[in-house]
């Protein structure tokens, strides 16, 4: 159930109430009975990781490539590489 905050015009006090989605929005301030406002907050939200735009899910060299197996990956790592340097 989504909690909702008010703000009487009024006086000025804010307020929260619980309420089911189908439930009707609050009207009266339960101090002064004036008329009250739903408070609106901005949310954070923060993606993270890939797939968030359509260039995302299109990289051809991923879908083209073959896997390489998980040992032949641990074993190139492990062996020194050769310096062309003379």
């Amino acid at each position: 159930m989504p909690t909702y905050q008010y703000k009487c015009e009024e006086c000025g006090i804010a307020f929260e109430r619980f309420q089911h989605f189908s439930e009707d929005p609050v009207r009266t301030c339960p101090e002064c009975d004036g008329p009250v406002r739903r408070v609106i907050h901005p949310v954070g939200v923060i993606f993270k990781g890939s797939g968030f735009y359509v260039t995302d899910n299109k990289r051809s060299s991923a879908l083209t490539s073959k896997a390489e197996p998980k040992e032949a990956k641990a074993e190139s790592a492990a062996e020194p590489r050769e310096s062309t340097k003379d």
